[in-house]
């Protein structure tokens, strides 16, 4: 068997909209009822998995949900047409195209049982995303099949927040041997809630079997969820044997360092100073949202969104980077505007996954023939725009569930509807 690791990236959904429902998500309430572009925002989506299979990765794909959300609705005792703005909002959120947040995962080589272990994420913390966990288990059942290779397990129960691998991370010589898992939580941050608890990133870690003197679980700093940090990964990102990391990521880095140095004394630590890179450039631009991949020819890429590019001091710590000729040899810019207005990056569109392809339903597996077809479906049925007071029309319900169906179908992916 095999083992590489496969990005799963969320199609952005048709009902992508700015309706502002992300608490403590900067970028989500600063774009509070601009109008949308829903077709632009999925076709960006697609030419950032081109790039990616362009540069010899391997890339799979998650389809929308069902939106407006009516079965939700319905275990709320109401209808679209009868819930009001605010629960029509919540049911039409098009946030499951942050697949970071669809769950952990933890690959066969670190789990007691040499099988690969997905926990869907409950997402409790926000009305509009836990309601996400029954539609993505639903797709990581279909995925991820094969019982000799995985364990898909369900959501941790209430009050326990769990927000998925966008809070985890692993560390390891190569992806085919046992790695260091980092689950990283967090306490309220100022204003805003910490929307990972520890109680249940103990849970995710006992229910994949994991060797707890290879678990490390490291409280994310209060300053960086005040400062809009409302998931690790946007403060820190690993891969193999580098942790690229700002230097105000942790409660105690120092003590994070320390434990990386004892369990994988191969670790190359990137961190980024507070007097180089603020937590407020760091945020802004989604410099750590990135995706940190293994190239095939070797050496890593980061892959960074365009606003990194274009804010001066992370440009300038960039050039830095690439003139020291450390681990991360390149920095690929993409272009995600319609999901970073939203407050998500090229790593939230994505749940990475260690395994042999050949074991996964290749009905989630992407190629540039299956990108080709999915953007005519795309370009055909997606809403051009959608602005805030479009939500409670009946005539997009209608043009929603009609676009998510057409995908399905060419897809081959009817048992979704």
């Amino acid at each position: 068997m095999t083992l590489r690791e496969i990005n799963f990236d969320g199609l952005v959904g048709p009902s992508h909209n700015y309706a502002g429902l992300s608490l403590g998500n900067l970028a989500s309430a600063r774009n509070y009822g601009s109008m949308s572009h829903p077709r632009a925002a999925a076709l960006e989506g697609l030419v950032k998995m081109r790039a990616n299979l362009d540069l010899g990765l391997l890339q799979g794909l998650f389809v929308p949900h069902a939106r407006p959300n009516r079965a939700w609705l319905a275990s709320l005792s109401t209808t679209a047409d009868a819930a009001g703005p605010v629960l029509v909002a919540n049911a039409l959120s098009a946030s499951p195209m942050w697949a970071a947040n669809a769950a952990t995962v933890s690959p066969a080589p670190d789990a007691a049982d040499g099988r690969c272990h997905l926990s869907v994420a409950n997402l409790m913390t926000m009305p509009h995303r836990s309601h996400e966990w029954p539609g993505t288990l639903s797709q990581l059942q279909l995925a991820f099949a094969d019982p000799a290779h995985f364990v898909v397990h369900g959501p941790v129960p209430p009050p326990f927040g769990d927000e998925g691998a966008a809070n985890h991370m692993r560390l390891c010589e190569g992806h085919d041997v046992p790695g260091v898992e980092v689950f990283v939580y967090g306490v309220a941050g100022g204003p805003f809630p910490a929307r990972q608890h520890r109680e249940a990133s103990n849970a995710v870690a006992r229910a994949h079997r994991l060797d707890p003197a290879r678990t490390i679980f490291a409280q994310q700093s209060p300053e960086a969820i005040a400062a809009g940090a409302f998931h690790n990964d946007v403060v820190a990102v690993a891969n193999e044997r580098v942790l690229f990391v700002h230097e105000q990521a942790f409660a105690d880095p120092l003590a994070v360092y320390d434990a990386l140095r004892r369990l994988l004394p191969e670790v190359e630590i990137v961190e980024v100073p507070a007097s180089a890179v603020s937590l407020a450039d760091a945020i802004s631009s989604y410099l750590f949202n990135a995706q940190l991949v293994t190239l095939p020819e070797g050496g890593m890429a980061l892959i960074v969104p365009a606003e990194a590019i274009e804010t001066p001091p992370v440009a300038v710590w960039l050039d830095g980077l690439l003139a020291r000729n450390g681990p991360i040899r390149r920095v690929v810019p993409v272009d995600v505007r319609g999901s970073m207005a939203n407050g998500g990056g090229p790593a939230c569109l994505r749940l990475r996954v260690v395994a042999d392809p050949e074991t996964i339903d290749p009905r989630f597996l992407a190629d540039h023939a299956k990108l080709d077809s999915i953007a005519v479906v795309i370009e055909r049925e997606w809403p051009e725009t959608i602005a805030v007071e479009d939500l409670e029309r009946p005539a997009l319900w209608d043009k929603l569930e009609t676009a998510r169906a057409m995908l399905l179908r060419s897809l081959e992916l009817e048992v979704l509807i």
